[in-house]
């Protein structure tokens, strides 16, 4: 039987060549893997088509977007994490979900080997074959841009030269990946990181300089989920694109950050999640209010922890396990509603309520109805500076030895 090699296939050219290549290198089947995860553009028909048109023997498709809201998104919102404090893990957390419908497809369709389009030096090809290796660990992994040698120059070429219904003379100077979390650009003119991004890079976002009337728009949430936007119950999914659209469309969630690869390589990256940023700024606002203050202080440590080892491709991780655990545990109580206003760039929270909120009026309160017992302080103040006063005793007696 001839062997069979499943293909992460994007309907791209270096993925389209991809299939014909790996063919022509290594005498296999070629069955390609589309998964959609909210990124938009083209039908998963017209890719299954292409593929097919390309030289693949099977074209798996799978429309993964509802899948990807709610297993990888509401986690990574729950986390409220955001890898070196400003990347919402777009790609990272895309990824997991194509692995685990490669690895399926590789089982429904009898392959031995699962390949990718990532290059050597980024973040991809750890997670795809860290994540093949931990679902699939009999699967062999191989990348044809890495492993066999398939430059750009050699796609365009072997396209044309096979007549592939792929599009070869417009070269974008930018590598993207989109989702429904958000959109990735880097590469290019971009790669100087004194250049400032110019207006063309944007897709999801409008400019924020000048920005239509501001949009007051309340998120509710059921222990840690978006449930409803303006009182209209809405799915994840539903959630995060109807911000998209809002947050949108007044230049909220732009990031420029210059951030560390897992390879040892510092890259500069613009973002775009206009969606995800709005909706970790509300989750967090509500966990302000619904949240014990030491759990919420392990919590935001625990939160980095979980988004440098999903940026670090080990989303299938026991420890990763682990932290999910404890994040889920802390959402128990973060159900209310967040009042936010978008505009200029910005969504700035300015109302907050929850039936399970720790926030208690009567004990904060300056005015007539105050119930905080004030007399409390002096003590507490002496025993919780005690430590500190004896320690600087023993140093003022010390030095003057």
């Amino acid at each position: 039987m001839t062997e069979r090699i499943v293909l992460a296939y994007s309907g791209g050219l270096d993925t389209s060549v991809a299939i014909g290549w790996i063919g022509e290198a290594t005498g296999a089947e070629v069955i390609a893997v589309a998964v959609d995860v909210g990124q938009g553009g083209e039908s998963l028909e017209t890719i299954r088509q292409r593929a097919l048109g390309c030289g693949a023997v099977e074209a798996y498709v799978a429309d993964a977007s509802d899948e990807f809201a709610n297993e990888y998104c509401v986690p990574t919102l729950k986390a409220n994490a955001l890898y070196q404090g400003h990347y919402p893990l777009v790609s990272a957390i895309s990824r997991p979900v194509i692995v685990k419908h490669l690895v399926k497809a590789a089982r429904e369709f009898g392959a031995t080997t699962v390949a990718h389009g990532c290059t050597g030096k980024g973040n991809d090809q750890v997670r795809f074959e860290v994540g093949i290796q931990t679902l699939g660990p009999d699967l062999k992994c191989i990348a044809p841009v890495r492993d066999l040698a398939l430059t750009r120059d050699k796609a365009i070429a072997f396209a044309e030269e096979k007549g592939l219904p792929i599009e070869t003379t417009k070269k974008n100077p930018y590598s993207i990946d989109q989702n429904v979390w958000g959109r990735a650009v880097e590469t290019g003119y971009l790669e100087d990181i004194w250049n400032a991004p110019t207006k063309d890079i944007y897709d999801y976002t409008a400019t924020p300089e000048f920005p239509p009337a501001p949009d007051e728009v309340t998120i509710s949430f059921e222990a840690g989920v978006p449930v409803a936007i303006d009182g209209v119950r809405v799915t994840p999914l539903q959630a995060i694109k109807e911000l998209n659209r809002r947050a949108g469309a007044q230049g909220v969630g732009r990031i420029d950050v210059v951030e560390d690869r897992l390879v040892g390589i510092k890259s500069r990256e613009i973002y775009e999640a206009p969606g995800a940023m709005a909706l970790i700024t509300a989750h967090k606002h509500l966990e302000d209010i619904t949240i014990e203050r030491e759990q919420a202080r392990f919590k935001a440590t625990v939160g980095q922890r979980w988004a440098e080892l999903v940026y670090d491709g080990q989303w299938f991780s026991p420890l990763k396990r682990s932290l999910d655990a404890f994040i889920e545990d802390t959402q128990k109580y973060v159900t209310g509603d967040i009042r936010m206003v978008l505009h200029g760039g910005q969504a700035i929270v300015n109302g907050r309520r929850s039936e399970t909120s720790l926030y208690d009026f009567e004990l904060a309160t300056y005015d007539t109805g105050d119930t905080f017992d004030q007399s409390m302080a002096r003590g507490f103040i002496e025993l919780w500076g005690m430590s500190a006063k004896v320690a600087s005793g023993r140093d003022i007696r010390v030095a003057g030895k």
